[in-house]
């Protein structure tokens, strides 16, 4: 059974359980072809296109 040779310090210890390192907001990029905000590596909903290629029609019923 594996059991540990020393003590882990409360600073290693709390250095590992911390949650600080995580980012708290997704990058946020703009579309090249219209400029509207989208995340990083997904279809931009406003144009309906992706890595220069068209996937659906906007629907501008508003």
């Amino acid at each position: 059974m594996a059991v540990p040779k020393r003590k882990v310090s409360k600073a290693r210890r709390d250095k590992r359980r911390s949650n600080v390192w995580k980012l708290a907001v997704p990058g946020i990029v703009t579309c090249p072809k219209c400029g509207a905000f989208r995340l990083p590596h997904r279809m931009c909903k406003s144009c309906m296109t992706y890595n220069g290629r068209e996937f659906g029609q906007v629907n501008e019923a508003n």
